[in-house]
């Protein structure tokens, strides 16, 4: 398959654990249809990490994320950590950033669910915003 002339939205993923590590291989898959993950945030080292290292994927951390600025779409948090989403947000709102969505794993689970047949996984307990 060849990859899109045509980006659709620049992505990054922060966290690459189970649920963000799957997540990411769908997220690869949709690169011809447009969706180009910029970098992506993992700061343990997963198998989802690996295999974003391998597809040359820039791994940063959330602040050099942040820095991108209106470079970066839409951000999916996969960590299940709520710390993490409000760090964001305040960070967001600290560099003025207005274009940058951040999306919760409800977001990416939707997401799912209309490109793949298969189950995501049970993944954490804190989906929401």
């Amino acid at each position: 398959m060849t990859q899109s002339s045509v980006t659709v939205a620049d992505i990054a993923i922060v966290g690459l654990g189970e649920i963000g590590g799957r997540f990411l291989d769908q997220m690869l898959r949709l690169r011809e249809r447009g969706i180009r993950i910029v970098c992506a945030a993992q700061n343990s080292d997963t198998p989802g990490k690996q295999r974003a290292q391998a597809a040359g994927i820039p791994i940063k951390t959330t602040d050099e994320i942040v820095a991108l600025g209106g470079a970066v779409d839409v951000i999916f948090d996969l960590t299940g950590n709520p710390e993490v989403r409000k760090d964001l947000r305040a960070k967001m709102q600290a560099t003025g950033n207005r274009h940058t969505i951040i999306a919760p794993e409800t977001m990416a689970r939707m997401l799912w669910a209309v490109i793949s047949d298969e189950q995501l996984g049970e993944g954490h307990t804190s989906r929401g915003y």
